[in-house]
């Protein structure tokens, strides 16, 4: 049999045990919060990585990256020809847009885009969350370095392939003939 009442008594146990413990509170901005590992705030451009490729403007979903480039000429060596390459001219990133979803630095071959830990860049103004190259660049100082490799796995497949290619030699050894 059911004592009418004991739904409620229940509920003010738990609000009184509540109200009994102290409260957690974080003092921000005051003390600063302890972040965890590898924590994303927000993303980082090594400016000397990027290739101009496109591909993290054109995977992003949001559409929120904005990249220039122009063409410039690299004289040629004695006896070879001029060669173009594409200079970065504007790098932009409006976080008022972004999701934070890290497609942008996930599809980077070149390894020119990182999360930083930093999270405080508000701004009273909107128009002020589209970062530049030069503001994206000096978040580069707070991306933590990348976790040391496990000394009990697999050496990288990269360290592989080179190592065997310098075993192997570059041209068959003729014949004795």
């Amino acid at each position: 049999m059911k004592v009418p009442g004991t739904g409620l008594v229940r509920g003010l146990a738990v609000t009184l045990r509540t109200m009994t413990r102290p409260a957690v509170t974080d003092q921000y901005p005051d003390v600063k919060p302890e972040l965890p590992p590898r924590s994303r705030g927000v993303i980082a451009l090594l400016e000397e990585n990027c290739t101009v490729c496109m591909l993290c403007a054109r995977e992003c979903p949001d559409w929120c990256i904005y990249i220039d480039s122009h063409k410039e000429t690299i004289p040629a060596a004695p006896g070879g020809r001029e060669r173009q390459r594409n200079v970065l001219g504007r790098f932009a990133i409006d976080f008022s847009l972004c999701m934070y979803c890290g497609i942008c630095i996930e599809v980077c071959p070149f390894d020119a885009l990182f999360w930083s830990p930093e999270f405080e860049y508000a701004e009273l103004d909107i128009r002020n969350l589209t970062h530049e190259k030069g503001r994206l660049g000096d978040w580069m100082a707070t991306v933590p370095a990348p976790p040391a490799l496990d000394s009990q796995g697999p050496p990288p497949k990269e360290l592989d392939a080179a190592l065997k290619s310098l075993e192997k030699p570059d041209r068959p050894e003729p014949a004795d003939g």
